[in-house]
């Protein structure tokens, strides 16, 4: 016998998938601005600028998978987590250095916004081996 596990409810999966979907946009948006600051950039801090700008896209699409499919990625919501944790409370530590302070309050919202996507999804069942019951008309 197999046994399911409860999905979550609908609404909650609904409202996860749309937070995770702002954080792909919001990202988007950002890289956009890199690529801005990389044409900008002096030539010292090209290279980090470049790194920095097509990290956004990782993230983005991290974001994306998650919204369409939140339990489905082991790994990727408690990874995103601990990078944008990670950044956070050292962009917080660094804070009189420029850009710090913005940042520190960007990835905060990130983070607050992941971590309610993660429990409104139930994103921790993508480790399970046993898939939960969809609600209607979602998947994954």
């Amino acid at each position: 016998m197999t046994a399911t596990l409860p999905s979550p409810a609908t609404w909650a999966d609904r409202t996860g998938r749309a937070l995770m979907a702002v954080d792909a946009v919001a990202t988007l948006v950002a890289f956009a601005g890199g690529v801005m600051n990389m044409v900008n950039a002096s030539d010292d801090r090209l290279m980090v600028e470049g790194w920095r700008t097509f990290g956004y896209l990782v993230f983005a699409g991290m974001w994306a998978m998650l919204a369409l499919r939140p339990r489905r990625h082991p790994g990727f919501w408690e990874l995103i987590l601990l990078q944008k944790i990670l950044v956070t409370i050292w962009a917080f530590a660094i804070g009189a250095v420029p850009e710090a302070q913005t940042a520190s309050f960007i990835d905060l919202g990130l983070v607050v916004t992941t971590i309610l996507a993660y429990v409104l999804c139930r994103g921790w069942y993508a480790w399970r081996t046993t898939l939960p019951t969809q609600p209607v008309g979602v998947t994954g």
